[in-house]
């Protein structure tokens, strides 16, 4: 068993011996533990026509292992005073556990027995994908959930980071007893697994007790990353998602962002908090302010294994719509043609490094970091060099990687309204469209 309180290179022993690895950020300031499992894969694994199998079989983890019922395992950890939950993404697969130091031991028991005993009861399956259709059928409730669909469904044609995490009903549906086993074998072994621990507990007892969590699983490396770079597709489509009586939009523009990899990603990350990262930023201002248009103009630029999606989003009302976007082009052109300028780029900076203070105020915080550079591949210095990174950028350096990374051209704009009172206006103020959907907004 290896373990670290500081950032591994690939080469360390817990992959090359199917290990996992360990990362521990020692706190004593209050008697609690937090644990984090993390699985080096995720809903990517999929198989076609079954999208969704990853999030039922990690779902399924706390209705029943060892003996214990769905009902039993939850009194449990109520009794424990702990918290119990997980995550489901394209790439990784998330426990976190908290829990009171005297509780510790019997935790790490729960876990290890919730990982590698579950039970996959057939009646509890049964219930949790008759839940799963009824939370699909719910989600279409939510405008912005249905908008950031069709968003990533575009963006991403033909890439894992375009697929349902949580699955159609059609393809819930098709899920069996067989298929939930089966996936939990794929994800499930020893070396495709890092720990990580934070709080009151020390290095050597966290390696003692990272021990206890992995040892009924079976031994395996790693499991091979089913996600490829993304491509760009060179061109700007429409999606227009229809729902009925609609007064307020939903909208979402963008494209593939930039990943830590890219040596130019930090310039890039400094130019977007000043076009859209803040409450000052250009889009709020010119949106928001100057307007009246949305309560909130924001852009990201978030990382995943490879490049994930940069995004712009608004939420004006239906009649403010067309014009909204209209802007947010120009916004966008602007933004790429003309630069930022060394005000601009000083207040960004100064922003970027004093607000990091709350990136790294817990401990739970910075040992998610140094998980987060282990388990999306970021370059081994990211989160300790960032404040120097962020220091390091200049004009040019802002300017360049906006120009390389933010195209106009190649552009998804997804709109949630009803497609008969704006939809003729949306497409006529996106220019150069070579392809325009619109689809039922409960549509599966």
């Amino acid at each position: 068993m290896s373990h670290a309180i500081s950032h591994l290179d690939a080469s360390a022993p817990g992959l090359a011996n199917g290990e996992p690895r360990i990362f521990v950020e020692d706190s004593r300031a209050l008697p609690l533990v937090s644990i984090a499992v993390a699985l080096r894969s995720g809903a990517a694994s999929d198989p076609v026509g079954k999208e969704g199998l990853t999030r039922v079989m990690v779902r399924m983890l706390r209705r029943g292992c060892r003996g214990m019922s769905s009902h039993e395992f939850e009194e449990t950890v109520d009794a424990l005073g702990a918290e119990i939950s997980a995550d489901v993404s394209s790439s990784v697969i998330t426990l976190h556990a908290d829990v009171i130091t005297r509780s510790l031991d019997q935790v790490v028991d729960l876990l290890a027995a919730m990982m590698a005993e579950p039970t996959f009861d057939e009646v509890e399956i049964g219930k949790l994908l008759r839940e799963t259709q009824g939370e699909i059928v719910e989600a279409r409730d939510s405008d912005r959930s249905l908008a950031t669909r069709h968003f990533r469904r575009l963006v991403f044609e033909g890439h894992p980071y375009g697929r349902r995490l949580g699955g159609t009903i059609p393809s819930v549906l098709a899920l069996t007893e067989a298929d939930v086993r089966a996936s939990h074998a794929y994800h499930f072994k020893r070396g495709n697994i890092a720990i990580a621990f934070a709080g009151d507990v020390r290095e050597a007892r966290a390696a003692e007790l990272a021990e206890r969590l992995v040892a009924a699983l079976p031994p395996g490396q790693p499991v091979p990353s089913e996600i490829t770079s993304p491509e760009r597709h060179g061109k700007r489509r429409l999606v227009f998602v229809d729902k009925p009586e609609r007064t307020q939009t939903q909208i979402l523009l963008g494209e593939v962002g930039s990943h830590p990899r890219d040596p130019d990603h930090i310039a890039l990350h400094v130019a977007t908090t000043i076009f859209g990262g803040t409450f000052t930023s250009r889009m709020m201002r010119a949106i928001r302010s100057d307007r009246g248009w949305s309560y909130g103009a924001y852009a990201r630029l978030p990382y995943d294994k490879q490049r994930d999606a940069f995004s712009m989003w608004t939420f004006p009302a239906a009649k403010d719509a067309a014009a909204c976007i209209a802007l947010e082009l120009q916004l966008l052109q602007a933004w790429r043609e003309k630069g930022l300028s060394a005000r601009e780029l000083a207040f960004a900076k100064r922003y970027l490094v004093r607000s990091h203070a709350f990136d790294i105020d817990t401990p739970q915080k910075r040992v998610h970091q140094r998980l987060d550079v282990d388990l999306f591949d970021l370059p081994a210095d990211y989160h300790d060099k960032y404040v120097d990174h962020v220091q390091a950028v200049t004009l040019d350096d802002a300017n360049e990687a906006t120009r390389r990374r933010v195209s106009s051209d190649d552009l998804v704009v997804a709109v949630v309204g009803t497609h008969a009172e704006i939809g003729e206006a949306v497409a006529s103020a996106v220019p150069g469209l070579a392809k325009v959907e619109v689809v039922a907004y409960d549509a599966e």
